[in-house]
């Protein structure tokens, strides 16, 4: 339990770094066009790159954490139930305890996209 609760604040702050950074963007001392959200320097990301890497990384994080606390649910459920349930146990178990279902390689991708000028 007391992971989820961890994951959750990581969920959480995620949300708020998504939120923060779409509030400065719109409310900077001089709101950016479009072109200028898209505007590159070399070879660093634009700023809406920035921002959409971001909101993918907040909704990956979301869908897990949800997908966690449905599972947790429904093995409490199959847990109060009589036996013949031991394989949709097992099966539950081992999908909670696979941490986490992020796929690594799209992570990796948006963070190249991110910090391309670190990597050169």
């Amino acid at each position: 339990m007391h992971s989820r609760e961890e994951f959750h604040s990581i969920v959480l702050s995620f949300e708020k770094i998504v939120r923060d950074g779409r509030h400065q963007v719109k409310c900077g001392s001089t709101r950016p066009t479009m072109k200028q959200l898209q505007q590159r320097v070399g070879i660093k990301p634009s700023l809406a790159d920035c921002l959409d890497g971001l909101s993918i990384l907040c909704e990956m994080h979301q869908s897990e954490y949800h997908l966690k606390s449905a599972v947790v649910s429904a093995i409490s459920t199959l847990a109060l139930k009589p036996s013949g349930v031991t394989k949709d146990l097992c099966a539950l178990k081992q999908l909670l305890l696979d941490q986490p279902n992020i796929p690594k390689e799209e992570v990796q991708f948006i963070f190249d996209v991110i910090f391309a000028e670190d990597s050169c």
